[in-house]
């Protein structure tokens, strides 16, 4: 009697989950069938093309895919969603697949990203490297030693990192270490001018006061993915829109 009493209970809490899930209004920024709502912009190129075919979708996976590229000279890309946000959390599951394009600098590596609070994409310069933005790194580990995800760029930016203003552009978070080609799951909540990182459903790192290099507060932007030199798929994309 008292194990069908717990069963009943278990079942009366995964429902009662199940039902608070459906209750937060998350958006599928990725339909899993094609780039609609996305734009692409490479370093060379104009807004709008899909430089080498590198951004498709493979098997359902968005994928940023090498394998037309003979060497790398600087093309950076990145894929631009159709909207900019400011208060938000954005989830997504990706694994790094294959090897890096010959040409692409060793730092770059196993290493793409979510570009948060970027500038227009309309603004991008057709020889910009990087748009002006919060750069969460997406990190994969080398086979051996430490290279935690979900590090911290900022081109074109700064923030407080530990109550201080930091203008370094590189901030290591200490996030975990994925080797291989694992699926990964992570998690970035903005509030304006905060942040917050979750790898693995643990939080990495809180940082705050993200603004322009000159100082002009950076509270909203366009999210855009990037690709810098590694293959990477995408399981999914979703965002879920909070209040101020």
């Amino acid at each position: 009697m008292i194990k069908k009493q717990l069963l009943l209970a278990a079942l009366a809490l995964g429902i009662t989950h199940a039902q608070e899930s459906k209750k937060e209004n998350w958006i599928q920024l990725f339909n899993g069938k094609d780039l609609t709502d996305w734009t692409p912009k490479f370093k060379g190129s104009d807004l709008g093309v899909n430089y080498k075919d590198t951004f498709k979708v493979q098997d359902g996976l968005l994928t940023i895919d090498y394998s037309k590229w003979e060497k790398f000279s600087g093309e950076f890309g990145h894929l631009y969603y159709k909207t900019p946000y400011s208060h938000y959390k954005i989830r997504s599951t990706y694994r790094f697949i294959g090897k890096q394009v010959a040409g692409g600098p060793g730092w770059a590596n196993r290493n793409n990203g979510f570009m948060l609070h970027c500038q227009d994409p309309k603004t991008i310069k057709k020889d910009q490297d990087f748009p002006n933005s919060i750069e969460v790194q997406l990190l994969g580990g080398l086979g051996k030693g430490d290279r935690g995800t979900l590090n911290i760029c900022t081109p074109g930016t700064h923030l407080h990192w530990k109550g201080k203003l930091t203008k370094g552009h590189v901030i290591n978070t200490g996030g975990p270490t994925t080797h291989g080609d694992e699926w990964v799951t992570v998690e970035i909540e903005v509030h304006g001018d905060k942040f917050k990182h979750i790898a693995k459903g643990q939080v990495v790192c809180e940082y705050d006061k993200t603004q322009l290099n000159d100082g002009t507060p950076l509270t909203k932007g366009w999210i855009s993915i990037q690709a810098e030199t590694a293959p990477i798929q995408f399981k999914s994309i979703e965002l879920l829109p909070l209040s101020k």
